[in-house]
């Protein structure tokens, strides 16, 4: 047997098996999205009837438990998010009793009028007897109207939202009331894979309402209006670093952080965002025979430029922006492909003040920006009386 033939039929086993487990998780969301919206909308119509009140969901979940053993995502509390779920959402999509598992677009003769059918098959179904069926069935995405979701994202709209689970969309329901709130983290959770965590982040900490608002040059800096919109889209204001973990406050200087960041490399592409391809840390540059190195770099396929990033453990400073000026500069002369675009600079620091970036950046040529970023080594408030301090540990050690 021909090792070289041997290792690529390995490898598009490899990818077969993958790709077949990314479809069946895929297919399994959409049928538990389908099933919880249609549980839903039987308790919201019980509910309407005055048949059922918040207490006998306590009720309906023992018994469930009981008939099905070991059932998982039944709890009151859930069940009432199936409720807001359904509640929600219910204006943009209908039931359909058809259990076939198949994602279509119906065209009616009136132009606007159609209609983006999903219709998962629920293995497990709750009935009611009679001819109602609330378990099996399709769920059908109407078209919306044009001032919540454009007629030319509905299809791309429809797949994002059956990619993320229902405990992402729960936690977003909770959080948000537009629909245009809504698109953008949705969008944002099905393309750039955030855990719930992160997405407990940017609720937090508003990222619909700051996008965009990375400060920077690059109305100076990027002529061309379609790319600036662009570049502007690819960077946040705040980036979270969870996977960072610094025991130690005193310890956290760039090099620490710089390390975290390459080890947890994954992570932080993700948390970057899409089209970010990892290029090095301490990137050397050569000009006039010394050395200078920038923290972290990148290439950026939808801007097709370099991005670099200066890691800085305090407060912005003027001449942070003269530095990363400098390595642009070097990186356009030395390093840049004849095809690309200029390169970007990032200064990721712990904090910021808007206004002195902006005088920092007044009168540079290169596109730079400043974000700031938060690391995980302060413990939520709930567990901050769980432990005692670290001099009462240590006594206890001792």
């Amino acid at each position: 047997m021909k090792i070289k033939a041997y290792t690529e039929t390995i490898k598009h086993l490899k990818s077969a098996i993958l790709a077949s487990r990314y479809r069946a998780a895929a297919l399994a969301n959409r049928e538990l999205l389908a099933l919880y919206f249609n549980v839903g909308k039987l308790i919201d119509e019980k509910a309407k009837q005055g048949k059922w009140g918040d207490k006998i969901l306590d009720q309906l979940s023992n018994d469930l438990q009981k008939e099905l053993p070991g059932l998982k995502g039944f709890s009151a509390t859930n069940i009432k998010r199936m409720r807001t779920f359904y509640r929600e959402w219910n204006t943009c999509f209908t039931i359909s009793p058809s259990p076939t598992d198949q994602l279509q677009k119906r065209v009616k003769d009136k132009p606007g009028a159609g209609k983006s059918a999903i219709r998962p098959s629920p293995t497990a179904q709750l009935q009611k007897k009679g001819k109602k069926n609330y378990g099996s069935g399709k769920l059908i995405i109407n078209q919306m109207a044009t001032d919540q979701i454009s007629p030319s994202l509905t299809d791309q709209f429809i797949s994002a939202f059956l990619s993320v689970s229902f405990t992402h969309h729960a936690e977003l329901l909770a959080k948000t009331k537009t629909m245009e709130e809504r698109q953008f983290y949705i969008a944002g959770m099905a393309t750039e894979f955030w855990s719930v965590t992160t997405l407990k982040h940017h609720l937090k900490n508003k990222l619909f309402r700051k996008k965009g608002t990375l400060p920077n040059n690059f109305s100076i800096a990027i002529t061309n209006e379609n790319l600036r919109s662009k570049a502007l889209q690819s960077f946040k204001d705040e980036y979270l670093l969870d996977f960072i973990n610094i025991e130690t406050p005193g310890e956290e200087d760039e090099r620490v952080i710089e390390n975290e960041i390459v080890r947890n490399i994954k992570k932080f592409l993700l948390s970057l965002g899409t089209d970010f391809a990892f290029i090095s840390s301490q990137y050397r540059l050569l000009v006039a025979g010394e050395e200078f190195f920038t923290d972290l770099l990148f290439f950026n396929r939808k801007l097709q430029c370099l991005v670099a990033f200066d890691l800085k453990k305090g407060r912005f400073k003027p001449e942070y922006a003269g530095k990363m000026n400098f390595y642009l500069t070097a990186l356009d002369e030395y390093i840049k492909q004849p095809h690309e675009l200029p390169a970007i600079g990032i200064i990721l620091c712990k904090e910021k003040n808007n206004k002195i970036v902006e005088f920092s950046f007044r009168d540079m040529t290169k596109p730079l920006g400043v974000a700031t970023y938060k690391t995980s080594h302060q413990l939520p408030k709930q567990f901050k009386n769980a432990l005692p301090n670290a001099e009462t540990l240590k006594k206890l050690m001792g």
